[in-house]
């Protein structure tokens, strides 16, 4: 199977407010970038939101992929396996269920590890995905994000 690296970001012009993310995917030759603006969200949930988008891009099962992120909230939730003691307690009194509920369908699927990064430290592929959120932030297109406040849905703006 494939080795893929995978950079994301996100970006909130307010918190909540315009929000968007960026990524970068890479795989030998291949290289993709996605952005998608929304009108009205939180840095965390595009942090979030970028990370799962990446992992529903890639097709098939069973790849060797790397994510690199500057966002703490994702990296530490994952990689200290927070997110799993949530899931077992059902997310009670969690920010984002809806985000990593839909974050662990698509996790398994590969070999995943994250590295965090610091932001804007002239890591070329992540100041790609900072331009590609915050330009996604501040000139759209805009959708909805669904999950946002009240609303709960965990349907799939990409399917």
């Amino acid at each position: 199977m494939a080795k893929i690296v995978v950079y994301t970001d996100g970006s909130s012009r307010g918190n909540p407010g315009p929000g968007g993310y960026g990524i970068v995917l890479k795989s030998g030759k291949n290289r993709k970038e996605l952005s998608q603006g929304f009108t009205k969200t939180t840095n965390n949930r595009m942090e979030l939101l970028g990370v799962i988008v990446a992992l529903e891009s890639i097709k098939g099962k069973g790849h060797e992929i790397t994510i690199f992120s500057d966002s703490k909230y994702v990296v530490d939730a994952i990689e200290k396996k927070w997110v799993f003691g949530w899931e077992k307690k059902g997310f009670k009194d969690k920010k984002n269920p809806d985000l990593w509920k839909r974050f662990l369908k698509a996790y398994p699927k590969n070999q995943v590890k994250f590295q965090w990064v610091k932001g804007h430290a002239n890591i070329p592929e992540n100041e790609v995905c900072d331009k590609l959120a915050f330009k996604a932030a501040t000139e759209g297109p805009f959708i909805e994000d669904i999950g946002f406040g009240e609303n709960e849905n965990p349907a799939s703006l990409f399917s």
